[in-house]
């Protein structure tokens, strides 16, 4: 357990009935979020005492119940004795220098205070990194424990549990597998799941995730995981409706696998139904295995997990058992895509231009993470595991300026011989942004020019979009690539480093295919 020393005047701030500061209400937020044991020291205690107002004193001390008061002092640690000593020159500093001997003596793992004096001392004897003030440490807690990924387009939510309707049909098979499922869903009340609704608000899909730590226990788990910082895929639940939503929950988790830089996704289930199993094939599509049995309630759940770290599944030559990673050692291409094409294909790659309320209702194209690129490219020597960087097109004014680089992808197949014009809608169906009777305009416009067929994995979103005008400037591009041109490791890093691509998803693997 967590151990911090908060100081007096935190103490006040919090307690007093108002708050002069918004973020006490954030830090105290974390401190329990996290269930971290708020320490007070016998000195708190006292100079409360001294306030001259007894109603104020006595609902102080009430107040001071809720958190752990330190009921001895501890002995002075030389360096402690010796600021005590030499530097110490009143009541308030000696006070100081014994709040911060509490961590010295390694009694309370952490000291949140706003006195500066306080942060000078702890950095003179190398205690500098457990100090912190309230700013600093909403800052380490925020970065170690990222919010989930939030999505801004599809029909796809964020939303806390205590929004969604727990009577909801759709819950039926949670109530039926877990007994005690309707209060465990009501202690969550405050967390956030991602979820999906169809017209009549009914809901479709739910997902909840958690993050867990290398001293979580999996002693119910056989053989027992072994420790690691992973993903839990707590609750899972698609309903089949053939909008491909089941790919764009994949996608959500391998996103916040990725921000919460795991070493393993893991999830359990049951296999007591059609879409239970429907789901555990979804997983192992996705490079999910079989770990072993978890007891749960009298019944057993299988034990699925999937490697996600830059070691891990790059042997293997199938782009979804290494996705989200790209291999260094791959050829890499910039393609072309139209304006009107562009977010239908890659709702996450949304501009800032674009209304996310046009892209709201749930398509097949949208949410699938394997989709389809149709090309007349005069280069079609891609293969398997190959990067790809999307192009956006000029839109409103010169590309110069408009068309921008977006998106990343990775090829999982290419077909060239395509026998005829239903084989044709057959490969593109679903996954590409065109109907039916537009795909068979495309089979038709050039009958000696047949298009050739490219299945990719959407992999990223490039955090920055570089236009044409930056792209010429670095040398990446001479000029707009008009299908697949090739781009030369040296651009592709410079393209990677200028969008602010996150480089652990890049790995420098090899494998013989």
């Amino acid at each position: 357990m967590v151990r911090v020393l908060l100081d007096t005047n935190i103490i006040i701030h919090r307690e007093a009935g108002s708050l002069p500061r918004n973020d006490i209400g954030e830090l105290f937020y974390w401190l329990d979020k996290l269930r971290y044991t708020k320490c007070v020291h016998p000195l708190t205690e006292q100079e409360i005492s001294g306030h001259g107002d007894p109603v104020v004193v006595q609902s102080f001390r009430i107040k001071l119940q809720s958190y752990e008061c330190l009921r001895t002092t501890a002995p002075d640690t030389i360096e402690i004795a010796d600021i005590k000593a030499t530097g110490d020159r009143t009541s308030n500093d000696i006070n100081d220098s014994t709040l911060l001997n509490e961590l010295a003596q390694k009694r309370v793992d952490f000291f949140i205070t706003e006195d500066r004096n306080i942060h000078r001392k702890a950095v003179g004897i190398g205690l500098g990194s457990f100090v912190f003030t309230i700013d600093s440490f909403l800052e380490k807690v925020n970065a170690e424990n990222p919010s989930l990924v939030d999505y801004g387009v599809l029909s796809v939510k964020k939303d806390y549990f205590g929004n969604l309707d727990i009577n909801d049909s759709f819950f039926d098979s949670f109530r039926e597998d877990y007994p005690g499922f309707c209060a465990w869903f009501n202690t969550k009340s405050n967390e956030e799941a991602y979820f999906c609704v169809d017209q009549e608000n009914n809901v479709m899909a739910f997902l909840y995730l958690k993050v867990e730590n290398e001293n979580e226990n999996y002693q119910d788990i056989v053989p027992p995981l072994l420790p690691n910082k992973r993903l839990k895929i707590g609750t899972f639940k698609v309903v089949s409706n053939g909008v491909k939503l089941g790919e764009r929950f994949i996608k959500i988790i391998f996103d916040n696998a990725i921000k919460f830089n795991v070493d393993e996704i893991y999830v359990t289930l049951f296999d007591n139904d059609d879409n239970k199993l429907r789901l555990f094939e979804l997983l192992t599509d996705w490079g999910f295995t079989k770990h072993g049995i978890k007891s749960s309630h009298g019944s057993l759940e299988l034990v699925l997990v999937r490697k996600c770290s830059e070691s891990s599944h790059y042997e293997s030559c199938k782009p979804r058992f290494t996705y989200p990673f790209i291999k260094q050692n791959c050829s890499k291409w910039i393609v072309p895509i139209y304006p009107s094409y562009h977010t239908e294909l890659f709702p996450d790659s949304l501009l800032s231009t674009e209304s996310a309320g046009e892209y709201s209702e749930s398509s097949p194209n949208r949410n699938a993470i394997s989709k389809v690129y149709i090309s007349r490219s005069i280069n079609r020597d891609l293969r398997p595991g190959d990067a790809i960087v999307f192009y956006r097109t000029k839109e409103g004014g010169p590309a110069w300026y408009t068309s921008v680089t977006t998106t990343v992808g990775v090829v999982q197949s290419v077909t060239h011989d395509i026998v005829d014009l239903d084989h044709f809608i057959k490969l593109c169906r679903k996954r590409s942004v065109f109907s039916d009777a537009e795909l068979k305009g495309f089979w038709d416009y050039q009958p000696r020019n047949r298009p050739f067929v490219v299945n990719f994995l959407y992999l990223y979103s490039l955090p920055k979009r570089l236009n044409l005008k930056a792209l010429t400037e670095l040398g990446v591009l001479v000029e707009p690539p008009r299908g697949f041109e090739p781009l030369t490791d040296a651009s592709f890093e410079k393209l990677l480093g200028e969008s602010s691509v996150d480089r652990s998803l890049i790995v420098n693997q090899t494998a013989v295919c």
